[in-house]
């Protein structure tokens, strides 16, 4: 099933599969008396229905490589093609207790490093103790960044990268761009960030999937 989430202002965002980006077109056209034109930029793709209805795409993996156009009907070939073509992508995933960092191909994991870190959650308790556990769960908390930052630059660092994509606690990542080793890698990161729980293998793997996908967000007539 595919994810969904509600978008500032109105309207969703639908995540969708390159193998299945065509059809997907396809049915929306069929959903709302078929497709007026399609505006498409090296930055992004917008299709318009007939009864008002849009879907637009945030082109990822750089801009789309081909001329600025507007096209009557439908016409989201280039969008797809440069979407399945092959790439190797870096993935860093770093929640405070765990990270998650692999290099994929075609979906899949082929590199990976996965750890989990003790970082104790908020005391109750006052004065001394207070301080006492605040000092040193912010200790264990750059403890974590450290060894995220580490198994980034070991995993990540050696390989010839066509992307990288982030995913999980925005903070933590935001964190590992002060590490000076890392900052050319996650400078070319792009912009959407995968929703993930605490990094695992599994959760690696399923991002290796979802990193090839694009959201669309749909807005309805009206």
């Amino acid at each position: 099933m595919s994810r969904v989430r509600e978008l500032p202002g109105g309207g969703r965002a639908v995540e969708v599969e390159p193998e299945r980006l065509a059809g997907w077109f396809e049915r929306f056209a069929a959903r709302h008396g078929g497709v007026e034109r399609t505006a498409l930029t090296g930055a992004r793709v917008e299709v318009r229905a007939a009864d008002g209805a849009a879907a637009g795409v945030a082109v990822p993996f750089g801009p789309l490589p081909t001329a600025p156009a507007e096209h009557a009907g439908l016409a989201v070939d280039a969008l797809v093609d440069h979407l399945r073509a092959p790439r190797r992508i870096g993935l860093v995933l770093v929640r405070r207790g765990a990270h998650s960092v692999g290099v994929a191909e075609g979906g899949r994991v082929v590199r990976s490093n996965t750890d989990r870190h003790l970082v104790q959650g908020r005391s109750k308790a006052g004065g001394w103790s207070q301080q006492r556990f605040a000092r040193r769960r912010e200790g264990q908390g750059k403890r974590a960044v450290r060894d995220a930052a580490d198994a980034v630059a070991a995993v990540l660092l050696p390989e010839r990268l066509d992307a990288v994509v982030l995913g999980g606690d925005r903070a933590a990542l935001e964190s590992l761009r002060a590490d000076p080793r890392l900052a050319g890698l996650l400078a070319r990161a792009e912009p959407r960030v995968l929703d993930v729980p605490e990094p695992r293998r599994a959760v690696l793997d399923e991002a290796a999937r979802r990193a090839r996908a694009v959201e669309v967000e749909v807005r309805e007539p009206g």
